[in-house]
């Protein structure tokens, strides 16, 4: 896709690309008043104006039905961290669960993830760290097995969380960029789950950081993909965005099956790639 016509109305230009940070860069840059244009003065039929154009910029004309049993959504109601807000989807039924998608209405690039299931998952719970530029409405949107769209959402807090900086040089950002680590526990869901917290280090740029030292702004780079399995099992892929916060966190939990060590392939939009497996411990007696 080409470069998106600035005069779409806002929303619009960024869920028609929704992981296209030059669009963030656009609006904070080109038309800053754009990009801040929704806040706490935001009325609910503003508010869920907004939600229904970018609902249809992502999902097409599929109806999306609310739910209060597929998915919740638990977020701090004020952020302590605009840039680093901790975000847990819990699906009370993962037997019906395909994939679950997380919007972050107010922010430039409102789709923050995607994340599709695979066989090895559990997917009863997934938790993950964001940025949040401004008072919004996050939604999560939950995809069944059986072609259903379900969604919930809570309002959050929070602002700046996109465009603040990380307090270190880019390149004291980037070291180690790619550096896996995980952590396996006894999963919350039942004998045959296992937990697993996997940290991967990168700085996920936004794009609207400013460089604290060149005073410009740091150019965008951030985890598209990861891809997690074991064996020839996936657990589950994850496409992110701008959104997802500096060296993410990712805590989900899957059905361990022998003993093939669980691989994670993280790749970004500046082509960096990298891969690391880790042995899964034996389960206790």
């Amino acid at each position: 896709m080409g470069v998106i016509p600035p005069h779409l109305p806002y929303q619009r230009r960024h869920a028609m690309k929704p992981f296209a940070t030059a669009l963030a860069l656009s609006l904070t840059i080109a038309c800053p008043t754009l990009a801040f244009a929704a806040g706490a003065s935001d009325t609910d039929a503003e508010r869920l104006a907004r939600w229904n154009e970018i609902r249809t910029s992502i999902f097409g004309d599929k109806a999306v039905q609310p739910t209060e049993t597929l998915v919740k959504v638990d977020a701090p109601v004020r952020a302590l961290d605009a840039a680093l807000v901790p975000i847990t989807l819990t699906m009370p039924e993962p037997g019906k669960v395909a994939g679950v998608s997380l919007v972050i209405d107010d922010n430039p690039s409102p789709y923050a993830a995607n994340i599709t299931f695979g066989p090895a998952a559990d997917p009863s719970e997934i938790k993950l760290r964001v940025r949040v530029n401004n008072y919004t409405n996050v939604h999560a949107v939950v995809r069944t097995k059986d072609g259903g769209l379900f969604e919930t959402a809570k309002f959050v807090k929070a602002s700046g969380g996109c465009s603040a900086p990380m307090g270190m040089s880019d390149e004291e950002a980037m070291k180690g960029m790619g550096d896996m680590r995980m952590k396996f526990a006894e999963g919350p869901h039942g004998a045959k789950s296992t937990e697993a917290t996997l940290m991967i280090r990168h700085p996920n740029f936004s794009g609207m950081q400013m460089n604290q030292i060149t005073r410009d702004y740091t150019p965008a780079r951030y985890i598209q993909k990861v891809v997690v399995s074991q064996g020839a099992r996936n657990i589950l892929t994850l496409d992110g965005d701008i959104s997802i916060a500096s060296n993410p966190v990712i805590n989900f939990a899957f059905l361990p099956e022998g003993t093939a060590p669980v691989t994670v392939v993280a790749s970004d939009n500046q082509d960096g790639r990298w891969e690391h497996s880790f042995p899964v411990p034996s389960p206790s007696n």
